[in-house]
């Protein structure tokens, strides 16, 4: 009942780093059809383009041997070795290009499905593996009885097809058992091409069904709750609340770093209580004023009540200050569209340090 539950909650799309988490431990969507498919095919290849001379040149040599077999002497143990090697040469070369053909066969539908890869989860030792109760569940469990339906209901239609395309076949095999070798053989290889084209082609649909079935369910299988959506955004973005903490410290250093520049600042330029904007201007440093403190409101007071203790002059300019704090940036030089109405200001401070005057202007 929880088990169903569980299921019912994830309605989610798998995320790119469940599915890439999925990937790197091996757990892929697999149709065990398109192997069979594909095996099948192979076989058929091999029966339209190579069978038959494989076994002409196989029926040929083993005509010569029942024929001549005063060709073979068997007179020692050395002889029999030599024998049985050629007779093993000759079936090997018609059965090893079959077996080289369901070899290429089986790696083409392995990369049909996935690229191959290597998974060290899949090789690790588990006892689930070798468990008598997990065995015992994945054969008698739902997805076990799954499994039986499915194999029960494609040998069934396998059977079908295989039926359905020797009908007719008894009156030519009677008709070719009183024909030449060449013309019997020809007849059994077409009756076995024709039952391997149907069972490729009744295969080839059931693969492209379950092929898809397979990454459906797959897909299915990886659906996540909100919750595990929420808790793999936390771990991969980072908590909420704790980015906000670094934030806020950030932000702290920050102004009391500015704070402290304060009394490096040649003027301040003020909109009484709203907004401070504190300027350096040396000469030798630079060419334009230097931004080292803004603030709105509390903290424009403090630059303010800063200013004061240090006897940095505080021009009250409104328009200026307001102008000036939307687009001025801590320790960077002012904009040129500043430039002349600050330099009034700094000329009225060093006129000022001039004649010994200073503080608020």
């Amino acid at each position: 009942m929880s088990e169903s539950a569980d299921k019912d909650s994830k309605t989610e799309e798998p995320t790119e780093k469940k599915i890439r988490d999925a990937v790197e431990k091996g757990n892929l969507p697999h149709s065990r059809e398109t192997a069979i498919v594909a095996s099948f095919g192979a076989v058929l290849v091999f029966t339209l383009f190579f069978l038959g001379q494989s076994v002409t040149d196989l029926s040929l040599f083993l005509g010569r041997f029942l024929e001549s077999p005063e060709e073979w002497p068997l007179e020692s143990e050395r002889d029999l070795e030599t024998l049985l090697g050629i007779i093993a040469a000759e079936c090997g070369r018609t059965v090893g290009l079959l077996f080289l053909f369901l070899i290429i066969a089986g790696i083409g539908a392995t990369l049909v499905q996935h690229s191959p890869q290597m998974v060290g989860e899949r090789i690790r030792p588990q006892w689930s593996r070798v468990s008598p109760a997990a065995g015992w569940k994945r054969l008698f469990g739902t997805q076990g009885f799954v499994e039986f339906a499915k194999s029960v209901a494609k040998v069934g239609l396998a059977f079908v097809v295989v039926y359905l395309s020797l009908d007719g076949v008894v009156p030519q095999l009677l008709s070719g058992s009183i024909s030449p070798a060449d013309a019997f053989g020809h007849t059994v290889l077409g009756i076995a091409t024709r039952v391997l084209v149907s069972l490729t082609l009744t295969t080839g649909l059931i693969a492209a069904a379950d092929f898809v079935w397979t990454r459906y369910h797959w897909k299915s299988e990886l659906r996540m709750t909100k919750q595990e959506i929420k808790d793999e955004f936390k771990q991969s973005e980072g908590d909420p609340i704790v980015k906000g903490r670094i934030r806020s410290m950030q932000r702290d250093r920050a102004r009391r770093r500015m704070i402290a520049s304060v009394p490096k600042a040649t003027l301040v330029i003020a909109n009484p209580t709203h907004f401070s904007i504190a300027l350096r201007y040396v000469r030798e440093e630079n060419d334009a004023p230097v931004v080292v403190a803004k603030g709105q409101d509390l903290l424009a007071l403090k630059i303010r009540e800063i200013a004061a203790q240090n006897g940095i002059p505080v021009f009250e300019e409104v328009a200026l200050a307001r102008s000036m704090y939307k687009q001025v940036s801590v320790d960077s030089v002012i904009p040129p569209q500043f430039y002349q109405a600050v330099a009034e200001l700094v000329r009225i401070v060093y006129a000022k340090k001039g004649s010994g005057g200073g503080g608020r202007a």
